[in-house]
């Protein structure tokens, strides 16, 4: 197995019903660390480069107004296998899809606030903690 890492959101839904430390706990019961962290506020210009793939979609306006809509946790995990450990442990972007004790299933509201996102390759992790990381924020 290979040691990388992976970028992790913890979105408005989550941090406004106080749910980190047990999102938190999820990542790190599955091995993961979270080797760094930080809880911010993206304004439009910040949620609209991140989600910039997904601009010409139908929900992208939506989606942005969501994601400014209150503080986030932003974070980058290692672990063996990162990226698609995470990805398990959140479950299916529809929580009614979600397998049972994954993120997802025990805390989303809905297929839209779905409190948490995950990078989906190991590529696009390296992107996404770029941009809203330093080097020297990540303590390994």
């Amino acid at each position: 197995m290979a040691i990388e890492r992976t970028f992790s959101i913890i979105k408005p839904d989550a941090t406004r019903r106080n749910l980190t430390g047990g999102i938190n706990a999820k990542i790190e019961a599955a091995g993961l660390r979270i080797v760094a962290q930080k809880r911010v506020k993206w304004g439009q210009e910040q949620a609209e480069a991140f989600y910039g793939v997904h601009r010409e979609r139908p929900f992208f306006k939506d989606l942005v107004t969501f994601m400014t809509s209150g503080p986030i946790i932003v974070q980058v995990l290692e672990g063996d296998n990162a990226v698609a450990k995470y990805r398990e442990v959140m479950g299916a972007t529809n929580p009614a899809n979600a397998a049972p004790g994954t993120i997802r299933k025990e805390f989303a509201e809905s297929i839209e606030a779905n409190s948490v996102h995950g990078s989906d390759s190991a590529d696009n992790a390296k992107i996404e903690i770029s941009q809203n990381f330093s080097a020297f924020e990540i303590v390994g």
